[in-house]
């Protein structure tokens, strides 16, 4: 880095699932005070979810735009993040803006930076399912951010294929694994104790997360049905539910899993709690993205509640089983992968497909390199 020039780097982030796995590689890049100068902008899509996840990696926002606000819509979410980031961008003048994974944080800042002329850099760049429908918005936000993109930061070979397919241009490909990886490393601890986990430690502990926008309505209550009719026909389960903050995924929830002695519905975790959780359940019941991802990495296997998926490699690595949204799929699964222990070590035994933990360290290296010659091509 010797006679290169400082440059900035602003992230842009607002959901927890994004702030876990873009704050390793904020805190990689603050490492290299003589190559960059970081900027921490949130846009606030969820609010006290968010606050944990920097917390723990004690991370301090240079600003908070602050767009959520009661029964938002995509629109309210869109409109407030073009509004609201265009002058941070005026003022701030970074020489790159990185955004994550598939969010309408992601979609909107991307945008944002594009009409001012602000190369992007996208992290966790190429996943697909090609169905706009499935998982929704985020199938089109990925897209939408992939075609803006300067700098494609793909976790797998496989998503840097899907952007090869799309005619991106190979030279602005970059393969680093996936950053939350960087973060369970740090996160997950011998002797961790939680209450929660006290009152299952007599039990076949499964951690059920569900939240998806296409799941709400009859999906969802297939799902929690199946949740329900596992825990009664097996003794020896008990189900922890860390409930999102939706309130309609709330309200299915209630309806049924909140009167069964051997179901815990619970507050949002923060990010090290949860992933101490998956470290220490048995199976993980699931319609969430990166999850699947963080399930690799602590050996936990998954049963996928969607009928699609953006990470196909954990489905081919064995490890990940999507059964849909119907309950007795669901409930089959589950059963068998409860009493088939050869299916268990099947799922739990084979290679993490999505890294090695160290994806922050190769992008940083990468941005060193790319913005110092994009400098030179340029003079």
């Amino acid at each position: 880095m010797t006679g290169a020039t400082k440059k900035k780097i602003m992230f842009t982030f607002g959901t927890r699932p994004e702030a876990v796995k873009m704050c390793p590689l904020i805190l990689e890049c603050q490492k290299r005070r003589e190559s960059f100068d970081t900027v921490v902008c949130l846009t606030g899509q969820h609010a006290e979810m968010l606050t944990h996840v920097l917390d723990y990696f004690r991370i301090k926002p240079d600003y908070n735009l602050e767009v959520m606000k009661e029964e938002q819509t995509l629109t309210d979410v869109t409109v407030e993040v073009l509004t609201k980031l265009g002058p941070v961008l005026e003022k701030e003048k970074p020489d790159i803006l990185l955004v994550h994974g598939d969010t309408t944080t992601s979609f909107a800042g991307a945008l944002a930076a594009f009409y001012r002329q602000i190369p992007i850099g996208h992290v966790e760049a190429g996943l697909r399912t090609y169905d706009f429908a499935s998982p929704y918005p985020e199938e089109f936000n990925r897209q939408c951010v992939d075609m803006l993109t300067d700098y494609h930061f793909a976790p797998t070979q496989w998503a840097a294929g899907n952007l090869v397919d799309e005619k991106r241009d190979p030279s602005r490909i970059y393969v680093t694994g996936n950053t939350v990886l960087d973060a369970i490393k740090t996160s997950v601890r011998e002797g961790y104790r939680h209450p929660e986990l006290d009152w299952a430690s007599d039990s076949t502990l499964i951690l059920v997360t569900a939240h998806r926008r296409e799941n709400l309505g009859e999906p969802m209550a297939q799902m929690f049905s199946a949740i329900r009719r596992i825990t009664e026909d097996h003794p020896e389960v008990k189900v922890i539910y860390p409930i999102h903050k939706n309130p309609k995924v709330r309200r299915a929830a209630d309806q049924y899993l909140r009167d069964h002695e051997r179901i815990r519905l619970i507050e949002p975790l923060d990010v090290f709690d949860f992933h101490n959780f998956m470290s220490r359940c048995h199976i993980i019941l699931t319609d969430s993205g990166g999850l699947q991802e963080e399930a690799c990495a602590v050996k936990k296997p998954v049963l996928l509640m969607r009928n699609t998926t953006e990470r196909p490699e954990g489905v081919e690595a064995g490890v990940i089983d999507m059964v849909g949204t119907e309950e007795e799929a669901i409930y089959r699964a589950a059963s068998r992968l409860l009493k088939d222990g050869e299916l268990y070590r099947k799922m739990t035994g084979g290679p993490n497909p999505f890294g090695d933990g160290f994806a922050s360290r190769r992008i940083a290296d990468i941005l060193e390199d790319a913005l110092n010659a994009a400098d030179n091509n340029s003079a």
